[in-house]
């Protein structure tokens, strides 16, 4: 396990992970980082640039030029060693497993060899202090890289991860994570869990877009990140990733819910989505 300290942060600070190759997505939080004014050394992604979409290498080769912090995903870590699979956490023989092939695949033969080694040198755990507290930026969880941890999951799940990584950093007051596309805040195991969410795939509440979090002085604020996903479903279907996340862009619902917990399962989550003509929603 690697680790990164920032040291202190003051003023606000961005909070992002899953780009997922949508770089529509990208795009859209690159002008809202220039809105609110963060410098590079202020942005922190908890990772996986690349994904389901199709413009994964673009992605990446824009964060890596960004000078943003960026907090090693499962899909980079697959990248950087060669993984025959996205090692996302899906059961095997699931739904979400089969449905990762195609874009796994995708990304294994376009981003390049500069690309992963660049993702080889990136850490497990980023620490920073902000407001007096101090903070741990992870992908899934600290005891394991894809572990789902959900709105809804167990204190007891919480307290296993926050004991990983005060075992690796010493003690911390709030952790920031990923990996599981929603997100969220809570108190666990005495601690602040603040889920970053995902800009590049919305989180499975009907409305396309992303999220991430702005902290400030305030606190930790959850916010919805706006954007046109229409060039980036177009960039999918032209490169035959047409498995459902490109129609999830549009519809704001995953194409399969077999990896949430069951009382975050939508019903009816098969819905009717416009075509794209030209690049624009019909």
């Amino acid at each position: 396990m690697t680790s990164r300290d920032l040291g202190e942060l003051s003023g606000t600070v961005v909070l992002w992970g899953g780009a997922l190759g949508n770089l529509s997505a990208l795009m859209a939080l690159e002008s809202e980082v220039s809105r609110l004014g963060v410098p590079p050394d202020r942005v922190i992604c908890t990772g996986d640039i690349a994904g389901y979409g199709a413009e994964g290498a673009t992605c990446v080769d824009r964060v890596r030029a960004s000078g943003w912090t960026v907090v090693a995903g499962n899909v980079e870590e697959g990248l950087a060693t060669g993984r025959a699979d996205c090692g996302c956490g899906f059961d095997a023989g699931s739904a979400c497993d089969r449905l990762s092939g195609p874009w796994w695949t995708h990304a294994i033969a376009t981003i390049g060899e500069g690309a992963r080694a660049w993702m080889r040198g990136l850490p497990d755990l980023v620490a920073f202090s902000h407001g007096g507290k101090r903070h741990a930026v992870i992908h899934g969880g600290q005891t394991d890289r894809a572990r789902f941890l959900w709105p809804v999951s167990r204190q007891p799940e919480f307290a296993q991860e926050i004991a990983a990584i005060e075992s690796a950093v010493g003690p911390v007051n709030a952790v920031v994570a990923g990996h599981c596309g929603i997100a969220f805040s809570r108190i666990a195991a005495g601690r602040h869990w603040i889920n970053a969410g995902a800009i590049g795939m919305p989180p499975n509440n009907g409305v396309p877009g992303g999220q991430f979090v702005v902290l400030d002085g305030q606190g930790a604020h959850i916010r919805r990140l706006n954007y046109d996903p229409a060039p980036s479903v177009t960039a999918m279907r032209r490169a035959g990733l047409t498995q459902g996340y490109d129609r999830a862009l549009l519809s704001g619902i995953w194409p399969s819910q077999e990896v949430l917990p069951l009382t975050m399962r939508r019903r009816g989550a098969q819905v009717e989505v416009p075509e794209i003509e030209g690049g624009m929603p019909r």
